[in-house]
């Protein structure tokens, strides 16, 4: 349908127009719409001064009905030859451009909503022990990271250092269990006041979109750490998003009905006759080479869900807020999300196909997350990748 000619099976084409942060040698950070392997500058096509801001915050505060008005505006841009000649004077290669963090993270949360996930953990940590602790099928579990050290695709990770136990001494030092977690990410863009509960069919009317996340975990901090007030330190050093906002109405054929549930939903959470699960495939790659491939939609606590339990205390959404799934896994080993269910807490090394184990993530390894969805006419949505590579502790 576009004038454009994109590259066959982009995943990047007119049924996502993901939303991102740019810049080129000659311009300032500015908005842009990834299309194939171009990017649409939004500032020079609209002439608007709210994409020429830094961040996509002050657009996406307008609200559900701006971010409508303008995905239909490029597809018409993109479609219609009356508009070819203005919009490929604004059209961008990828390969010149710098892409920045898309939000100015407001608050960041992540959630613990794989039941597979959250099983495996509990039998690495309390074998023999009940897998699930006694209010997981209750309610979506989560805490509140730290929304600034969420950074941008490609930004180094360097090693941290912390409190761990060796031989049963606190000692200080560089983690020895650096971990991986392949997450998805939701973006608010429309807030809501203090003291409102956003209902759980009301997922649309906030979020604007998804990214892929790493989050990475430092396993031998956070195990001496947790107990009693969950993750800190060990969580906190580094969150790692994808570059590009892909818009929740790109997901349409991505949606599927949530798992069944073997305990009854709390009103507030039951959302039977609109479900949000999401049919995204994940993978993910140490130095290249294949190591899990997780699926989405296997996730217990959907992102609806998620959303509704965040606010149910009242607590307001912020233009800008960002939530992650948790650890994405599904029931066999190659669809485990993350090192330390992958060796079973570093009892079982992964081998990488090369020549090479790892039990934990070592310096100079590179790891890559990418996910992708159902599109129209059988056609794939890609919702980029997030990359890091781990350096030293300084």
């Amino acid at each position: 349908m576009t004038w454009l000619e994109l590259p066959e099976g982009t995943g990047f084409g007119l049924d996502n127009l993901p939303l991102g942060v740019f810049r080129t040698a000659s311009t300032r950070f500015r908005h842009g719409v990834r299309i194939g392997d171009l990017v649409l500058d939004l500032a020079g096509m609209t002439e608007l001064p709210v994409h020429e801001t830094q961040v996509l915050n002050p657009f996406l505060v307008a609200g559900p009905g701006a971010w409508r008005s303008l995905r239909e505006q490029v597809t018409e841009w993109l479609t219609d030859e009356r508009y070819r000649a203005r919009a490929e004077r604004h059209l961008v290669p990828l390969a010149d451009v710098e892409v920045r963090l898309p939000i100015d993270v407001a608050d960041y949360v992540d959630f613990y909503s794989s039941r597979h996930h959250a099983e495996n953990v509990g039998r690495i940590f309390r074998p023999g022990g009940e897998a699930l602790t006694p209010n997981w099928r209750h309610l979506p579990i989560g805490y509140h990271g730290r929304a600034g050290t969420v950074h941008v695709s490609g930004t180094p990770v360097v090693r941290p250092c912390g409190q761990r136990l060796e031989g049963g001494v606190p000692t200080f030092g560089p983690t020895q269990r650096l971990d991986l977690e392949a997450e998805v990410g939701f973006v608010v863009g429309a807030p809501s006041e203090p003291g409102t509960r956003v209902p759980v069919d009301a997922l649309a009317d906030h979020v604007v979109g998804v990214c892929v996340v790493n989050d990475w975990s430092a396993r031998d901090l956070q195990a001496w750490e947790y107990v009693p007030l969950g993750p800190f330190l060990g969580k906190s050093f580094l969150t790692s998003v994808s570059p590009w906002v892909v818009p929740l109405a790109a997901l349409e054929h991505a949606r599927v009905p949530a798992p069944e549930r073997d305990v009854p939903l709390l009103p507030y959470l039951d959302h039977a006759g609109a479900p949000w699960g999401l049919d995204l495939s994940l993978e993910v790659r140490i130095n290249g080479s294949p190591v899990s491939r997780p699926q989405f939609r296997d996730m217990h606590w959907t992102p609806a869900q998620q959303l509704a339990h965040l606010t149910s205390n009242g607590a307001s959404l912020r233009t800008g807020d960002l939530y992650a799934s948790g650890t994405v896994s599904g029931p066999s080993r190659d669809q485990r999300g993350c090192l330390l269910e992958l060796t079973w807490g570093g009892t079982e090394p992964l081998d990488l196909g090369n020549g090479t184990t790892r039990t934990w993530l070592e310096d100079g390894d590179e790891v890559t997350i990418t996910a992708s969805a159902p599109g129209a006419d059988g056609g794939r949505i890609s919702l980029g990748e997030v990359t890091g590579r781990v350096l030293p502790a300084r």
